[in-house]
Order: C-alpha cells, then structure tokens, then sequence
C-alpha cells in the first residue's frame, strides 16, 4: 500500500486527469469511485463520485490538501480491490490483496494519447458532455436517418434521439469486456423497428472498436425490415442483417453474445429473455415495455386499498414485473442491473434491465418465490425458464 502512496503523491498534481476504484470487497453497497479535478468558479477541487445502484453521490475536495486526498484514497482502497488512475503521459492500474499489499503495473501513453487528454478546459464544472459519438464527427449511419448533417452537426429536433443513441452505446461500452475477444461476435436485436440503436450498435463495434460482428435485426414489420437492408447495403454494413420473424420461434442461428430487446411489448420481452438465456448469451440488454400480466394477476389484502388507483396498480405492475425478471436471469447466472435508459421526460418507458453472464453462484431461489407467491404471480418468464 505504500508504494500506491508514494506513487499517488507524485501523480495527484497538475497532470493528474481521473481516477476510477473498482471491484469492491463487499456488493451491494458502493460499486465504484470516480475521482477527477475540476473547475467551480475558478477554483480547483478533486470531485468524488460514488456510484450506489443507479445513483450517483458527488462530493468536492480543495486541490491544494493534496496530501489529505492520498490518505483520503488509501482509506476508500481498503473496501476495493483496484485502481486505475491517468496523467497527462502515464497510466496506473493497482490492484489490493486481503492483506492490504498492493501491487501496481504503469505504463507510458503514445504521443496521440496524450496530446488527445487535454488540458485544464476539460476540469470545467460545466464542460460539455463527452460522448461515443462525437458532436462534429460524422456518422454516416446518423446523416441517413437524419439525426446528424454531412458535416457532422446533429439536428436540433434529434438531439434527444441522439442523446439516447450515445446512452444505448455507454450501456454496451460498460460490459464490453465481458465479451468473447478471440472470434467474432453475433448479437441479436429482438424488436428492432427503426433500428436507430441497431445501426449504432453496428457502427460501434466495427467502426469505433474494430471487431468483427454479425448483427441480426428481427422485426415484425416486413416494411421496416426492408426499409433497413435496404439502409444498411447503402452504407456498406456487410455484418449487419434485417429479418421477419417472431421472438418466440425463432432459430436461426445456434451461437449469440449479446441480446438486445428494446420495447418488446409485455411478454414478448420473456420470450427474449429466455432465448437469451438458452443460448447462455454473455451479455443481455433489455427495456420492457407495456406490462400487462402481472397487473392482471397481482392482488395483496394488504396493498389492496393502495390497487385501487388503477394507475397506482399499473406502474407497480411494471416495476415488480421488471425486478422478478430480474431475481430470474441472477438464477440462471447473470450479475443484473437494473439502470434509468433515459430521462423520465423523454419516455416513462426508461428501465433498462442489462445482465452479464457470471458461472458463479446462484441467487437464492426462495427469495424469488416468497415474492412471487405474495404477489399472485405466474409469470410467462418462469414458465419458459423451467
């Protein structure tokens, strides 16, 4: 640990750009710190974020009490087990022990990495949002659905469109790691529609990372399916395929990395979930949409007088069935999150359920069943998993 020390007293100065301290000893609780400099009214502090769940907790630190800040983070360490922090020409990755030793590998940034980190404009308090799609580069796939200009300028009426690709793709950056790395990847789009985040899928994982992909769009709508090979044989995105069909029979292909529902409507999102499941995909992403079983089998004596707004019923509906199907794929090995997609103004349809395969330990099962059983519940998911 004092080798971190030192190594932190030398490094939290001028050059210092972010920290992150992750994989902590103990879940549930604080899942990761992000430590940064930055600007309020032309003063410099080091900003801690602590994320707990959904939330993030933000609190500031004068840059000058250098010294109280290595201490600070030797403290916070003891609950994690890395650490990854950046300066303007190195990088740093440590990694803590039970016994407190810490070991740390470091490495020395190209020339184009650090003339890209920045300088002191990047601290400002009110910087502008940095995003996976950048803001005045093009994206050949944005000009053509109209959400960005050949000169890379995104439309004024497509900026929440646009805000909601670059979240989508966030989401999928997050757990990336979690993917095969030695072949390439298939990935399948249940209910893909328009197919905005189909298409930005494609472009990120073989333009921005370079892998090779095979992305399967499925639709209902044949026009739609059409409208988007159509698209994607103007764009050259030989990897990426639109067809007709249903989630719940479909078997084209016997391998899947990632799968993707975005609005399957009530339990077509189960019928998702569970080819997911079967096919042990690594990483799956998924916003329900319009949950009507569980509303029409939920009752409680108890929280009846609460059922009777039907308004009341039907969001607490949504919200249980989202957490059993939850409590169900960490039965079948998945570590899950549930996460806010988008702002509640844009969609009240905001809940992104996203699971990466762990071959460890399971979820307890009498915690799902004393739920369900409380709630009346017979859920399609269930159904399919057993």
């Amino acid at each position: 640990m004092e080798k971190v020390k030192k190594l932190l007293e030398e490094t939290l100065g001028g050059q210092f750009l972010r920290m992150t301290i992750s994989n902590p000893r103990k879940k549930g609780e604080i899942s990761k710190i992000k430590i940064h400099p930055v600007l309020i009214k032309g003063e410099l502090y080091y900003q801690e974020e602590r994320l707990q769940g959904t939330q993030a907790f933000h609190k500031n630190f004068p840059y000058e009490e250098k010294e109280a800040m290595v201490e600070r983070i030797a403290s916070l360490m003891a609950d994690f087990k890395q650490i990854e922090w950046e300066t303007q020409d190195m990088r740093y990755q440590g990694f803590v022990n039970k016994k407190q030793q810490a070991s740390v590998r470091k490495a020395q940034k190209s020339a184009e990495m650090q003339e890209s980190s920045g300088g002191m404009q990047q601290f400002s308090h009110n910087r502008k949002k940095q995003y996976l799609l950048e803001e005045g580069t093009c994206a050949d796939f944005l000009v053509e659905l109209g959400v960005m200009t050949k000169d890379g300028k995104v439309v004024k009426k497509k900026y929440d469109k646009f805000r909601q690709i670059n979240r989508f793709l966030e989401f999928i950056d997050d757990v990336r790691e979690a993917l095969p790395k030695d072949r390439g990847l298939t990935i399948i789009d249940f209910g893909c529609g328009k197919s905005y985040l189909t298409f930005a899928m494609y472009y990120y994982f073989h333009r921005l990372r370079g892998r090779d992909v095979r992305i399967i769009g499925l639709d209902l709508k044949q026009d739609v399916i059409s409208h988007c090979n159509a698209l994607a044989g103007k764009l050259g995105y030989d990897g990426l395929q639109f067809l007709h069909g249903d989630i719940a029979d479909y078997s084209g292909v016997d391998r899947v990395d990632m799968v993707v529902t975005l609005h399957a409507c009530d339990t077509a999102t189960d019928y998702a979930l569970a080819r997911a499941v079967e096919w042990d995909a690594g990483v799956i992403l998924s916003v329900p949409c319009c949950q009507h079983e569980l509303n029409r089998q939920m009752r409680s004596d108890i929280l009846a007088p609460l059922f009777r707004y039907g308004l009341i019923k039907e969001r607490t509906a949504a919200l249980f069935t989202d957490a059993l199907r939850a409590q169900l794929l960490e039965q079948q090995g998945y570590q899950v999150q549930v996460l806010e997609f988008i702002d509640m103004e844009h969609t009240p349809k905001n809940i992104l359920i996203r699971g990466v395969k762990r071959h460890g330990k399971r979820k307890n099962w009498e915690e799902y069943e004393m739920c369900r059983d409380f709630l009346h519940a017979d859920l399609t998911l269930e159904k399919l998993l057993r």
